[in-house]
């Protein structure tokens, strides 16, 4: 093909791409995730504006709903970046800008999620005990935290994309960045990786004592146990599935494709294979935007009565008179119904 996209890359060396894939297939994907994730997104935020943030883990879905929303509004910028429908000035606010803030929300979205399982594992294993997570006026502070961190480890980013470039057609957001930017890039990477293994294994290892404990408590009873298991299995089921899904391919991409575009010794082919399945599995990590409504649905029973409420659907409320008498009943209750 003689198409000057794929022809003239002043800033990717000689290294070709395949346009069909870069710039119609993904940019086309994203525009899908565009729509669905504003309308779910702003159904969401319309939701928890009328649900009151009484206890921690609503805090921390609302500030999931505020990532997410971010998130999809940085999608524009990289469809038209991408597909080639933009000035070529377009591209470098896309590296300089909007691709930055794409992942400062996507990893508060992750954290975020990891402060959820932290709080369910106290609220529902260790009932007994007390934890600073809890607090809502705490958990508001960490959230501010959360968003701080975040900040601090990817703005430099920004900052550092400062090198001058000329008018391209194509634009390698890595030669945008000066010296000291290829270092904190590399640096940031590996930290934002880390962070979300800790979270992911944290979230496993929260939601099997969860399971455990709940299982044994409804057993005990032998009331509803049958009920209960399939509810708490379908909210961890849920959670679990779109990590795994969304984050865990992005993140085992990941390590390779930085170094490919951080190292000097990877040949074209692979830097190209690398980027194939670097774009791919981010994408799968924006579509979370879209599924993270369900998770609200299913996690978070005032989110669930007031989105039917509001669209006047009849909610049908089960109650377990027997085990609400007891502190160990109103646990395992809210369990199925918050987890």
């Amino acid at each position: 093909m003689t198409n000057a996209t794929t022809t003239s890359q002043p800033l990717e060396g000689s290294c070709p791409q395949n346009t069909l894939i870069t710039q119609q297939i993904i940019p086309g994907l994203y525009f899908v995730v565009f729509v669905a994730g504003v309308l779910l997104n702003g159904v969401s935020g319309w939701v928890f504006l009328s649900v009151p943030s009484s206890k921690s883990f609503i805090v921390y879905l609302k500030n999931i709903v505020v990532a997410d929303f971010l998130m999809s509004l940085t999608f524009p910028f990289k469809i038209l970046g991408d597909s080639g429908l933009g000035p070529w000035q377009l591209n470098v606010f896309v590296c300089r800008v909007s691709a930055v803030l794409f992942y400062i929300n996507m990893y508060v979205s992750i954290m975020f999620f990891g402060l959820i399982g932290f709080d369910r594992y106290y609220k529902i294993v260790k009932p007994l005990l007390t934890s600073f997570i809890q607090s809502v006026n705490n958990s508001k502070l960490l959230s501010v935290l959360v968003w701080a961190l975040t900040l601090l480890l990817a703005v430099p980013n920004m900052i550092l994309t400062n090198q001058s470039v000329k008018e391209v057609t194509r634009i390698k957001c890595v030669d945008l960045k000066n010296e000291l930017g290829l270092k904190w890039h590399k640096a940031s990477n590996y930290i934002f990786i880390g962070i979300f293994w800790i979270v992911f294994l944290s979230l496993i290892i929260f939601y099997t004592a969860i399971t455990r404990k709940i299982f044994k408590s409804h057993l005990k009873s032998k009331k509803n146990s049958v009920s209960v298991k399939k509810k708490s299995s379908r909210n961890i089921f849920s959670i679990m599935l779109v990590f795994f899904v969304c984050f865990v391919p992005y993140h085992v991409a990941r390590v390779p494709y930085t170094r490919s575009q951080t190292e000097t010794h990877f040949s074209c082919q692979s830097k190209e294979i690398l980027l194939y399945v670097k774009e791919f599995s981010l994408l799968l990590s924006a579509a979370n935007i879209c599924l993270d409504p369900i998770i609200y649905f299913f996690l978070c029973q005032p989110f669930r009565e007031i989105l039917c409420k509001k669209l006047h659907i009849p909610l049908k409320v089960q109650h377990d008179s027997e085990t609400s008498k007891t502190r160990r009943g109103n646990i395992t209750q809210e369990s199925t119904d918050t987890l």
